[in-house]
């Protein structure tokens, strides 16, 4: 496949929240970024519009983007316009409780393994 990107995208590692329409997210995996676009990981089944909005919590960025290519899992996007709104502080909630979450799932799995 032909690199046609203007400018070259750092390889990342950022969590993301897709929104597919008005009323329906899903968690993404950011893989690489620049300021006009982004590769994106999501649920092999998702089924996309030709437009989304792309969330980055530790940009603290939202994006309209428009998909470019998809490719299984991973999909191409377009940068159109950068979005200032409230979701990047959702983001930022939402990390924060998977945190405390996986804390105490881990507790507790050490507490079940040392009763063995």
């Amino acid at each position: 496949m032909q690199d046609r990107r203007q400018s070259v995208r750092d390889k990342v590692f950022f969590g993301g929240l897709a929104e597919i329409d008005d009323t329906s997210t899903m968690d993404c995996l950011v893989r690489d970024f620049s300021e006009r676009g982004a590769c994106v990981e999501l649920d092999l089944a998702t089924r996309l519009p030709g437009r989304i909005k792309l969330a980055i919590a530790r940009k603290g960025r939202s994006y309209l983007a428009e998909l470019v290519w998809r490719q299984a899992n991973r999909v191409g996007l377009a940068f159109k316009a950068m979005v200032t709104d409230a979701s990047a502080n959702d983001l930022d909630a939402r990390l924060r409780r998977s945190e405390k979450k996986k804390r105490e799932l881990k507790r507790r799995i050490d507490e079940l393994l040392g009763e063995g």
